[in-house]
Protein backbone atom coordinates (compact mmCIF):
# COMPACT_ATOMS: atom_id res chain seq x y z
CA UNK A 1 0.00 0.00 0.00
CA UNK A 2 1.23 3.50 -0.62
CA UNK A 3 2.63 5.50 1.93
CA UNK A 4 0.06 8.69 1.44
CA UNK A 5 -2.26 6.52 3.34
CA UNK A 6 -3.13 8.29 6.74
CA UNK A 7 -5.89 8.61 9.62
CA UNK A 8 -7.41 11.74 10.55
CA UNK A 9 -9.72 12.91 13.02
CA UNK A 10 -13.05 14.67 12.44
CA UNK A 11 -12.72 18.13 12.27
CA UNK A 12 -14.81 21.24 11.82
CA UNK A 13 -13.14 21.39 8.27
CA UNK A 14 -13.52 17.93 7.31
CA UNK A 15 -17.16 17.22 8.40
CA UNK A 16 -19.09 17.74 5.47
CA UNK A 17 -16.71 15.69 3.39
CA UNK A 18 -17.25 13.14 6.17
CA UNK A 19 -20.98 12.82 6.66
CA UNK A 20 -21.21 12.70 2.81
CA UNK A 21 -19.32 9.69 2.58
CA UNK A 22 -21.36 6.46 1.37
CA UNK A 23 -21.00 2.91 1.17
CA UNK A 24 -21.56 1.25 -2.05
CA UNK A 25 -25.51 0.82 -2.13
CA UNK A 26 -25.73 -2.73 -2.09
CA UNK A 27 -23.98 -2.52 1.52
CA UNK A 28 -25.91 0.74 3.12
CA UNK A 29 -27.68 -2.07 4.90
CA UNK A 30 -24.45 -3.66 6.49
CA UNK A 31 -23.11 -0.67 8.12
CA UNK A 32 -24.51 2.75 9.68
CA UNK A 33 -23.62 5.92 8.20
CA UNK A 34 -21.21 7.98 9.24
CA UNK A 35 -23.17 10.83 10.81
CA UNK A 36 -24.87 8.00 13.24
CA UNK A 37 -21.12 7.43 14.25
CA UNK A 38 -20.25 10.73 15.21
CA UNK A 39 -23.74 11.09 17.02
CA UNK A 40 -22.40 7.60 18.89
CA UNK A 41 -18.85 9.32 18.95
CA UNK A 42 -20.27 12.12 20.72
CA UNK A 43 -22.38 10.24 23.48
CA UNK A 44 -19.37 8.16 24.51
CA UNK A 45 -16.61 10.74 24.62
CA UNK A 46 -12.81 8.66 25.45
CA UNK A 47 -14.61 5.30 24.22
CA UNK A 48 -15.45 5.84 20.51
CA UNK A 49 -12.24 6.57 18.75
CA UNK A 50 -13.58 8.19 15.37
CA UNK A 51 -10.76 9.24 12.26
CA UNK A 52 -11.35 10.11 8.07
CA UNK A 53 -9.15 7.72 6.08
CA UNK A 54 -7.48 9.48 3.43
CA UNK A 55 -5.37 8.71 0.27
CA UNK A 56 -3.30 11.54 -0.51
CA UNK A 57 -5.87 14.40 -0.15
CA UNK A 58 -8.88 12.11 -1.02
CA UNK A 59 -11.28 10.86 1.50
CA UNK A 60 -11.76 7.46 0.98
CA UNK A 61 -13.15 5.70 4.01
CA UNK A 62 -14.43 6.52 7.55
CA UNK A 63 -13.31 3.84 10.72
CA UNK A 64 -14.34 4.06 14.61
CA UNK A 65 -12.96 1.90 16.95
CA UNK A 66 -14.39 1.45 20.65
CA UNK A 67 -11.29 1.55 23.33
CA UNK A 68 -11.08 0.00 26.64
CA UNK A 69 -15.26 -1.66 27.15
CA UNK A 70 -15.81 -3.45 29.60
CA UNK A 71 -17.76 -6.29 27.96
CA UNK A 72 -18.48 -8.19 31.07
CA UNK A 73 -20.09 -5.20 32.57
CA UNK A 74 -19.77 -6.00 36.14
CA UNK A 75 -17.33 -3.17 36.70
CA UNK A 76 -14.50 -5.99 37.62
CA UNK A 77 -12.80 -5.52 34.08
CA UNK A 78 -12.49 -9.00 33.28
CA UNK A 79 -13.15 -8.91 29.91
CA UNK A 80 -12.11 -5.80 28.66
CA UNK A 81 -12.71 -5.10 24.91
CA UNK A 82 -11.03 -2.60 21.65
CA UNK A 83 -11.70 -3.11 18.42
CA UNK A 84 -13.46 -1.98 15.52
CA UNK A 85 -16.93 -0.32 15.54
CA UNK A 86 -17.42 0.81 12.16
CA UNK A 87 -15.52 0.32 8.87
CA UNK A 88 -17.18 2.68 5.90
CA UNK A 89 -14.91 2.53 2.46
CA UNK A 90 -16.66 4.54 -0.23
CA UNK A 91 -18.21 3.37 -2.87
CA UNK A 92 -15.90 3.01 -5.17
CA UNK A 93 -12.77 2.84 -3.39
CA UNK A 94 -13.13 -0.35 -2.40
CA UNK A 95 -10.93 -3.35 -3.30
CA UNK A 96 -7.28 -0.84 -2.86
CA UNK A 97 -6.07 -1.84 0.32
CA UNK A 98 -8.00 0.81 2.55
CA UNK A 99 -10.27 -1.43 4.72
CA UNK A 100 -6.70 -3.97 5.45
CA UNK A 101 -5.74 -0.07 6.15
CA UNK A 102 -8.32 0.65 8.53
CA UNK A 103 -7.98 -2.73 10.26
CA UNK A 104 -4.11 -2.43 10.72
CA UNK A 105 -4.32 1.38 11.86
CA UNK A 106 -6.71 0.40 14.65
CA UNK A 107 -4.55 -2.50 15.36
CA UNK A 108 -1.66 -0.15 15.84
CA UNK A 109 -4.27 2.09 18.68
CA UNK A 110 -4.98 -0.95 20.63
CA UNK A 111 -1.42 -1.96 20.67
CA UNK A 112 -0.04 1.49 21.57
CA UNK A 113 -2.69 1.23 24.48
CA UNK A 114 -0.95 -2.18 25.66
CA UNK A 115 -4.27 -4.36 24.05
CA UNK A 116 -3.46 -7.99 22.92
CA UNK A 117 -6.24 -8.03 20.81
CA UNK A 118 -8.92 -6.64 17.99
CA UNK A 119 -12.39 -7.42 18.49
CA UNK A 120 -15.24 -7.13 15.34
CA UNK A 121 -18.85 -7.62 14.43
CA UNK A 122 -19.96 -8.02 11.25
CA UNK A 123 -23.62 -9.16 9.58
CA UNK A 124 -22.89 -12.92 8.43
CA UNK A 125 -23.45 -13.78 4.63
CA UNK A 126 -22.52 -13.79 1.14
CA UNK A 127 -23.19 -9.89 1.10
CA UNK A 128 -21.71 -8.83 4.17
CA UNK A 129 -17.79 -8.54 4.71
CA UNK A 130 -17.06 -11.78 6.67
CA UNK A 131 -14.33 -13.17 3.67
CA UNK A 132 -12.47 -9.86 4.46
CA UNK A 133 -12.39 -10.04 8.35
CA UNK A 134 -11.10 -13.91 7.77
CA UNK A 135 -9.01 -13.04 5.13
CA UNK A 136 -7.15 -10.48 7.57
CA UNK A 137 -6.99 -13.33 10.24
CA UNK A 138 -9.87 -12.79 12.29
CA UNK A 139 -11.39 -15.74 13.67
CA UNK A 140 -15.04 -15.90 14.77
CA UNK A 141 -15.73 -16.13 18.63
CA UNK A 142 -19.19 -18.09 18.67
CA UNK A 143 -20.29 -14.57 20.51
CA UNK A 144 -23.34 -12.80 18.39
CA UNK A 145 -23.77 -9.20 19.20
CA UNK A 146 -27.91 -8.57 17.87
CA UNK A 147 -27.92 -9.61 14.31
CA UNK A 148 -24.08 -10.02 14.02
CA UNK A 149 -21.35 -11.98 14.54
CA UNK A 150 -18.31 -11.75 16.48
CA UNK A 151 -14.95 -12.41 15.83
CA UNK A 152 -11.22 -11.35 17.03
CA UNK A 153 -8.13 -10.98 15.69
CA UNK A 154 -4.65 -11.64 18.12
CA UNK A 155 -1.98 -8.78 18.08
CA UNK A 156 0.94 -10.84 18.49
Amino acid sequence: MTSTLRLAEVTAANFDAAIELKVHPAQAHLVAPVVKSLAEAYVHPGVAWPRLIFDGDRLVGFLMAFLDIDFAGDGTGTDIRSGLWRLNIAAGEQGRGYGRFAVEAVAAEIRRRGGDRLTASWHPGDDGPERFYLRLGFRLTGETSGDQVVGELALD
